[in-house]
């Protein structure tokens, strides 16, 4: 189980520095709304991570495994060999497109976050769950998590960890940030202008270096 969770930490990490969930939390913290929305929001959050990550879990054990114990897991290799490509085919989008805009651009929906009520915040947390990037991620933990064929309790407690780590980028501020706003408030402004300039590149380089390293147990797998 310890190898497992060893290779879910980098995933987990990746999915921690994710753009947009911090940049909802963050509109939600600096927003009147916050002591109504940030813990909805906390919520959504946990619970959509475990349950993509869940699901991908569990759509990993149907992929077939070999007869003989010393023979390479090819079916899993693959499937983490197309999850890695795809990883590092994001992070090069997302790298090019920070080249080209230096300044995090915020979408719409995202700059109407600061006015939702508990139900709307609860409901997007859930919602970014599932984009293509969170979906690719959990994707490759699952696939880890399969392929240390693990117990039904173990696997619950790698999912656990994952979890936790990739929600510590939501809940650390708004923990935070409910016991001690007047404190946290000034920080919360400067992580919002940190990221607005800096971290399009930070997480493209990121994905593309957790890209790799799932590409990399496709290649152990298969060998």
């Amino acid at each position: 189980m310890l190898e497992a969770i060893a290779h879910v930490l980098p995933v987990s990490l990746a999915m921690a520095i994710s753009t947009v969930p911090i940049m909802a939390t963050i509109l939600i913290l600096l927003s009147p709304n916050r002591k109504r929305s940030a813990v909805p929001f906390l919520i959504g959050t946990v619970v959509g991570l475990a349950l993509v990550v869940t699901l991908t879990t569990l759509g990993a054990r149907a992929i077939p495994t070999p007869r003989f114990d010393r023979q390479p897991d090819v079916a899993l290799g693959i499937a983490e060999i197309l999850v890695g490509l795809a990883l590092i085919a994001f992070g090069v989008f997302r790298f090019r497109r920070s080249l080209r805009n230096p300044e995090y651009t915020m979408p719409r929906w995202l700059s109407a976050v600061s006015s939702f009520g508990p139900w709307s915040s609860l409901g997007v947390a859930l919602a970014l769950n599932v984009r293509p990037k969170a979906i690719l991620l959990a994707t490759a933990a699952g696939l880890n998590i399969r392929g240390a064929e693990l117990s039904a309790g173990e696997s619950a407690a790698v999912i656990a960890v994952y979890t936790i780590i990739s929600a510590s980028s939501v809940a650390v501020p708004i923990v935070l940030t409910l016991i001690a706003p007047d404190r946290m408030t000034p920080r919360i402004v400067r992580m919002r202008e940190w990221m607005v300039r800096n971290n399009g590149a930070v997480t493209a380089v990121i994905v593309l270096l957790i890209g790799v390293v799932v590409f990399g147990y496709g290649l152990e797998s298969v060998s």
